[in-house]
């Protein structure tokens, strides 16, 4: 069923608002909206994508789990297919998932009517820059093999 509703039900429903739409601005004006819409919107879906990815590798450098930064990346990305996507109630909908308000109100609500569970432990500590990594070897003096090893210096 959500099949037939993706594929037929909302294809109708956005020529019928297209045609409805052409009909009171006219033809071009319709088509340069609809693609006005889809740049504007792949702009800011741009933007708000690299400021949630600075969000999210802010919030690991922290040693959080980054649940409220992954939701926005999903939102983000259905915004973009939405607003690629000609029609009007397709671009709808994925301005309002540009809405940082509305996506906070979705992310309320899948929490308190669902039973997803994070389960496990984040264990990333942030880094200490006063720590230096590096590997070492432990060489002994009286190695007979440290001679046959070493490779000859032409001095």
């Amino acid at each position: 069923m959500p099949f037939f509703f993706i594929f037929v039900i909302i294809p109708l429903m956005e020529l019928f608002v297209f045609a409805a739409v052409g009909e009171h601005i006219g033809l071009f004006t319709t088509l340069l909206l609809a693609l006005l819409t889809a740049i504007i919107g792949g702009s800011i879906v741009k933007y708000q994508g690299l400021q949630t990815l600075i969000a999210l590798r802010n919030s690991m450098d922290k040693g959080k789990m980054p649940l409220n930064e992954l939701f926005d990346g999903f939102c983000l990305v259905a915004a973009g297919a939405l607003l690629i996507t000609p029609g009007f109630i397709t671009d709808t909908v994925g301005f309002a998932l540009l809405v940082p308000a509305f996506r906070s109100i979705m992310r309320h609500f899948i929490k308190n009517h669902t039973q997803w569970a994070v389960s496990g432990t984040y264990s990333h500590r942030p880094q200490d820059p006063t720590i230096i990594e590096g590997e070492y070897e432990h060489v002994n003096e009286n190695d007979p093999r440290k001679d046959q090893d070493e490779t000859p210096r032409l001095d």
